[in-house]
């Protein structure tokens, strides 16, 4: 996803990004273009919070360059180029359940609540893709869970 200026993107170039997700397959061109109209992007620096834990959940990220760390409990862990973040506060009016730090110069995509969640509505591709997701999710927390009381 490296590219010489993420700051002069169109619909376009934001609903190429959006159809190199998982989340996202399934879902046409087209149709891309149309969620991708409230795409923005913003830069963070090293050490910068991106998102903090408790905070109103307002958008959806892609990591277009560079590293984040998603801190929370029980574990932190890094997010890198072609990761998300931010989907899970949009179930509902749920707030950030971690805090996502910039780690070194970092470069999103966002794409605000309002159009995520229009894009589950018009799409069902996505919103089944969206529900693996979070059931793998699931499936992984249990297997970390398991491991530490066994």
């Amino acid at each position: 996803m490296a590219r010489k200026s993420w700051s002069t993107t169109g619909d376009g170039d934001w609903a190429t990004v959006l159809a190199t997700l998982p989340l996202f397959a399934g879902v046409t061109k087209r149709d891309l273009r149309r969620i991708a109209r409230d795409a923005s992007f913003a830069e963070f620096a090293p050490g910068d919070t991106v998102v903090a834990t408790g905070a109103p959940a307002d958008s959806f990220y892609v990591i277009l360059s560079g590293e984040a760390r998603a801190v929370a409990r029980p574990a932190a862990r890094t997010l890198r180029t072609g990761d998300y973040f931010g989907e899970m506060g949009l179930l509902g009016d749920a707030k950030r359940s971690a805090s996502i730090i910039a780690a070194s110069e970092l470069h999103v995509m966002r794409l605000p609540r309002k159009a995520f969640d229009a894009a589950l509505d018009r799409h069902p591709t996505l919103a089944r893709n969206f529900l693996v997701e979070l059931g793998a999710r699931v499936r992984t927390l249990e297997q970390q869970s398991a491991r530490r009381t066994a």
